[in-house]
């Protein structure tokens, strides 16, 4: 049984995000949001062209995030269960990194008045990666618009990443390095969806006898 009503999982490109959240939600009887980034139609042309399309993208993520988890006030947070692959703050991480300043003030104002609107996840799951472990996954799921993500990029989203986290103090937060744990394989989601149906307090991390520790 989950004791979480509000779950959300977070990670950088290729992590996992989405196949752990899809497994919490199945497992728990949850609704499964995800995020809809295939429909950003400035996404390409950005992997092609970041300082050009930089803004216009980071723009339609900011209001396709706002807009998808508004739609959580329609649940029964006390009852019903959700599971989203990506928290709304998870959009900073990005600008910082891709918007000039000018582009980052107004951006910044914009999301600060939407972000005071939306319910907040009471656990979040951060899955941590290499560098070379999430190169590896973008290229074997074959996604055509991210064959142009350099290894630089990657490098800068785990390093903003792992920073942002190490400061996140919003929610509960389970931290779980994937670099050697196979999040599709039964006995793994087992033993990670029984930790999650523990009380976390704080910041926690999570150890499986499959999983080396660097």
């Amino acid at each position: 049984m989950a004791l979480y009503n509000y779950i959300a999982i977070e990670g950088v490109i290729g992590v996992g995000k989405t196949t752990l959240a899809e497994a919490i939600a199945g497992e728990f009887g949850g609704q499964l949001v995800e995020e809809r980034f295939e429909e950003n139609p400035f996404l390409p042309d950005f992997y092609k062209d970041p300082e050009k399309y930089a803004f216009s993208t980071q723009i339609f993520f900011l209001l396709s995030r706002y807009r998808q988890l508004s739609e959580l006030h329609s649940y029964d947070l006390f009852h019903d269960i959700v599971v989203t692959d990506y928290i709304f703050e998870k959009d900073k991480i990005f600008a910082y990194i891709n918007l000039t300043e000018a582009e980052l003030r107004l951006y910044e104002e914009v999301e600060r008045h939407l972000a005071a609107e939306l319910p907040r996840p009471n656990l979040v799951v951060y899955l941590q990666a290499s560098v070379n472990s999430l190169i590896r996954r973008i290229k074997n799921r074959g996604r055509p618009f991210e064959k142009r993500i350099t290894e630089g990029y990657i490098e800068q989203l785990v390093k903003a990443y792992n920073y942002f986290f190490f400061e996140y103090k919003s929610s509960p937060l389970l931290v779980v390095n994937t670099d050697n744990l196979d999040l599709t394989d039964g006995e793994t989601f087992v033993a990670l969806s029984e930790r999650i149906s523990r009380p976390i307090r704080g910041t926690e991390y999570y150890t499986h006898d499959r999983t080396l520790w660097g």
